[in-house]
């Protein structure tokens, strides 16, 4: 778990706020959820997916990004995404 300050420090490097953005949009192509928005995705489905391995490309690194998100407590970060 990040504690503030190295949040903060993230927050000085990324995330961008266009990959945000995008992230935010992004609904599962295929499986059991497909059609759900990634950010809404159970965790314990991307825990699967981080012990299987992620798809190839633009959809794994993004499942990757949610994974992150997810284990560190950072899904705060999508509810002005949601809200807007």
């Amino acid at each position: 778990m990040l504690d503030r300050d190295s949040f903060n420090q993230c927050l000085e490097v990324g995330p961008d706020p266009a990959e945000l953005l995008e992230l935010a949009a992004m609904r599962m192509p295929f499986g059991k959820y497909r059609g759900r928005l990634l950010i809404d995705l159970p965790e314990p489905y991307v825990v699967w997916f981080s012990k299987k391995g992620f798809p190839e490309g633009k959809l794994g690194r993004m499942l990757q990004a949610v994974y992150e998100i997810k284990v560190n407590g950072l899904e705060f970060l999508f509810a002005p995404l949601r809200n807007g």
